[in-house]
């Protein structure tokens, strides 16, 4: 291996890179434009889900005929959805957390109650629960609770996973697509009478993408936390260390898209297959609290899951590298796997 035919593909493909100014300056605008827009619409503050957290309850999944030990008429009410919390310490994490909009204790009136002051969606919700019940009644049938400690903005809660919705399109579709058209047009061919290796030339083509991801990554925190100024509970050098193994496992997935093929067509439709699947279901926009367990299984084998899992534990809960060990493990698991099959099955002309 030579580390000069390296740092020559690596140098190329960055130049490239940066002089495609339609790409370089969508992959800075697009995350600014979804920022500023749910930031706009919802005030930085939450977003448009009604779940209802009820508890003691063992099963997450509430049936819609389940009874439960809440007023009647709250429980039939329409576009509610009842979520299962074991206690009350898990609930109040759910609420902060964006995950649920309100939580209340089942059993005997006065029913308890907490909700999340800074989402419109818990303001709602307090009404249509007061409102179950005559007026007259409401005083001895409820009894608000305060949620203690720091509430967590929507805004700081989804902004991992915009940042991590643009490394995941970045990477896959800068590493597979770029390579399968290389492919196609005969620079592979031409590569193959080099002394380039395939080793040499995915390793180049991986760093490159890595390090253009980390330098989006830098310059759209800045930006964004100008303008919003978000709360990190946690440290930024883990933070970094975080996005960069997810940066190595998203772009692994891309290098064994671009082992194989020469279809620009198809390769652009298993990069959708992949990419929109996995961009609804690991929790870019949306908390999948109550959902069920098979939906999670999928969700958990896409490596955008386990990163914006680790993301949000350390930006908001102030959790320590060794605490997100586990979704780090994955990632790097992942990138092990894809790497190998990438390069047993990379070919430059099939």
């Amino acid at each position: 291996m030579r580390f000069k035919r390296m740092w020559a593909i690596f140098m190329a493909r960055n130049l490239e890179y940066f002089r495609d100014r339609a790409a370089f300056g969508w992959n800075f605008l697009f995350p600014f434009l979804i920022v500023a827009g749910f930031g706009i619409v919802f005030g930085g503050k939450s977003f448009s889900e009604y779940k209802v957290g009820v508890f003691p309850v063992e099963n997450p999944r509430i049936g819609v005929h389940q009874p439960l030990q809440i007023p009647a008429g709250f429980q039939s009410s329409q576009y509610l959805e009842f979520v299962g919390v074991k206690s009350l310490a898990a609930g109040l994490t759910l609420l902060k957390h964006h995950d649920i909009e309100m939580l209340i204790q089942q059993g005997a009136p006065p029913y308890a109650y907490w909700i999340n002051t800074s989402s419109p969606q818990g303001y709602v919700l307090e009404k249509i629960l007061l409102s179950s019940i005559p007026s007259s009644g409401a005083d001895r049938f409820f009894r608000k609770q305060v949620v203690h400690g720091r509430e967590i903005r929507y805004i700081d809660w989804l902004f991992p996973g915009i940042l991590g919705m643009n490394m995941m399109f970045s990477a896959l579709w800068g590493v597979g697509y770029v390579v399968v058209r290389y492919r196609k047009n005969g620079v592979l061919k031409r590569l193959k009478a080099t002394p380039l290796t395939a080793f040499e030339y995915m390793a180049a083509q991986m760093l490159s993408r890595i390090f253009l991801l980390m330098f989006t990554l830098v310059v759209v925190w800045i930006g964004c936390d100008m303008m919003f100024s978000f709360h990190v509970e946690g440290s930024y050098l883990n933070l970094a260390i975080v996005f960069f193994t997810g940066c190595l496992s998203l772009t692994s997935v891309g290098l064994v898209l671009a082992s194989r093929g020469v279809s620009e067509e198809f390769t652009s439709g298993v990069l959708n297959f992949i990419s929109w699947p996995m961009m609804f279901l690991s929790q870019v926009w949306f908390s999948l609290e109550g959902a069920p367990r098979w939906v999670r299984w999928v969700a958990d084998m896409f490596p955008l899951t386990h990163l914006l899992v680790a993301v949000r534990k350390i930006m908001n809960d102030g959790a320590t590298l060794t605490d997100v060990m586990p979704e780090v493990f994955i990632l790097l698991v992942m990138t092990a796997v894809c790497m190998a099959a990438g390069a047993i099955l990379f070919s430059w002309n099939d």
